[in-house]
C-alpha cells in the first residue's frame, strides 16, 4: 500500500510539473507587432539526403509574410535529389542562396558542422537553423521574431507539432513531450534570475548573431550527436538566456518517414544520454517503468489474475491508470500530437524503454551509432 501511495504521489507531482510548464511555454501570436525597421533573419538549413522533404520546407519559407530574410541551404547530399531540387527554387527566388558543403573534418559531426559552414555565410544579425523536413505557417517569422526582439535571448529553441505517417509514430512519438514535459522543471529553469539551461529542439534554434559568435558557433558542440542540448548549454555558461516555447502553432516537422527511421532516432537520443551518464539513464528507466508503466501492470494483475482484489488498493491503481492517461491527454491536447497515443501509453512507453535499453547496449560495447550512412561515437 505505502509503494502505490509514493506512486500516486508522484504522479500527482508530474500533473504539477506539466501545468506549471504549459504556464511557462509561451505562443508566438499571429498579430504580433515588429519594429519599424526588423533586423535581416538569416534562415539557415542544412540538408543531407532531404529530396523528399525540402521543397515543402522552401516553399513555406518563401510564403514568410516577415520582410526582411534570406534563405541559405548548405547540401551534404550523397544520395539523392536534393541539390538539383533546391537550385530550381532558389533559380527563381533571389533570397535563396544554396552551397554543397566542404568535406567532413575528423572530429566534427555531420550537423554541425553543416551548420558551421551556414553560419559563416549568412549575413543577417539573428540566425534560425532550421531542419529541412521542417514546415512553417506564414506568419512563423514574424511572430517569433517579435518574442525574440522582446524577450533578448541568448537562444530560443521550442516544440514544433510533430507529424507521422504510421499508427505506431503516432503512438510513440508522442511519448518524448509528455516525459520532456512531465519530468522537466522548465518554467522553473526558463524564470531562474541566473540563467540556466531549458531544452532545445534541433529542429529550431534561434540566436542573436553575436550569442552564436561568442560560444563559438556549432564549432563549441563539434563532436556532440545531440548538439542542440549542448548549444543550450554553452549560452547559459557564457552568461545568456535559453528560452523554449510552443512552436506547434506555426512550425511542423515530419522528422520520421518510418518506423525504422524513428527506432534509429530514438536510439540516437538514447545513446548520447548514455554518453552523459550511463547510471542516470539507467535511473530514468527504472522510474519510467515504476511510475508509467507499472501502474498499467498492476491493475492488470488486480482485475483478471488476483482472486480477490484488495479494495482501496485496487481503486489507488486504477486512479494511477487514469491519472496517466489524463497526464497524456493533456499534453498530447496542447502539443497537437495524436489522442490515440493517450490511450495506447503502454505500447508507447514500451518503446521508447526498449530504445534506452538498446542505446545503454551499444553504449557500453562501444559499438556506435549511424545516422544519416554515418558512424558516431561520442567519446
Amino acid at each position: 500500500m505505502l509503494y502505490n501511495w509514493i506512486i500516486a504521489g508522484g504522479l500527482i507531482a508530474f500533473t504539477l510539473n506539466i501545468l506549471l510548464n504549459f504556464w511557462a511555454l509561451k505562443r508566438p501570436r499571429s498579430d504580433s507587432k515588429l519594429p519599424k525597421e526588423p533586423p535581416l533573419v538569416s534562415i539557415l538549413i542544412p540538408t543531407r539526403d532531404e529530396e523528399d522533404n525540402i521543397e515543402a520546407c522552401l516553399k513555406s519559407l518563401q510564403n514568410q509574410d516577415y520582410p526582411n530574410f534570406e534563405i541559405i541551404v548548405l547540401d551534404d547530399s550523397r544520395n539523392d535529389d536534393t541539390f538539383n531540387v533546391v537550385q530550381r527554387i532558389a533559380a527563381a527566388d533571389e533570397r535563396i542562396s544554396l552551397f554543397r558543403s566542404e568535406p567532413l573534418p575528423e572530429g566534427w559531426v555531420g550537423k554541425p558542422f553543416g551548420c558551421y559552414q551556414l553560419a559563416q555565410k549568412a549575413k543577417g544579425s539573428w540566425l534560425l537553423f532550421v531542419d529541412a523536413d521542417t514546415v512553417h505557417e506564414p506568419h512563423m517569422l514574424r511572430s517569433v521574431m517579435a518574442m525574440a526582439i522582446k524577450s533578448k535571448p541568448g537562444m530560443l529553441s521550442g516544440f514544433p507539432r510533430q507529424l507521422a505517417s504510421s499508427w505506431p509514430q503516432k503512438i510513440a512519438i508522442p511519448v518524448l513531450y509528455f516525459v520532456i514535459l512531465s519530468w522537466f522543471p522548465l518554467w522553473w529553469l526558463q524564470r531562474s534570475r541566473k540563467p540556466k539551461s531549458a531544452l532545445a529542439v534541433g529542429q529550431f534554434l534561434l540566436f542573436p548573431k553575436e550569442a552564436y559568435w561568442r560560444i563559438g558557433g556549432h564549432k563549441a558542440v563539434k563532436a556532440r550527436i545531440l548538439e542542440d542540448v549542448w548549444l543550450g548549454v554553452e549560452i547559459t555558461r557564457h552568461g545568456g538566456r535559453h528560452i523554449t516555447i510552443d512552436l506547434t502553432p506555426v512550425v511542423s516537422c515530419n522528422m520520421y518517414r518510418t518506423v525504422g527511421e524513428m527506432w534509429d532516432g530514438f536510439v540516437r537520443w538514447m545513446y548520447s544520454v548514455a554518453t552523459l551518464s550511463r547510471v542516470a539513464l539507467v535511473l530514468m528507466i527504472v522510474a519510467g517503468y515504476l511510475f508509467f508503466l507499472a501502474p498499467f501492470y498492476w491493475l492488470w494483475r488486480e482485475l483478471f489474475v488476483v482472486s480477490a482484489a484488495t479494495g482501496w488498493e485496487t481503486i489507488l491503481i486504477f486512479s494511477q491508470v487514469a491519472l496517466i492517461i489524463a497526464m497524456r491527454w493533456l499534453v498530447d491536447v496542447r502539443l497537437r500530437n495524436w489522442l490515440i497515443s493517450s490511450f495506447l501509453h503502454p505500447i508507447g512507453f514500451a518503446f521508447l524503454v526498449l530504445t534506452c535499453i538498446y542505446g545503454i547496449s551499444l553504449r557500453v560495447i562501444g559499438a556506435g551509432i549511424r545516422w544519416k550512412n554515418r558512424l558516431y561515437s561520442e567519446a
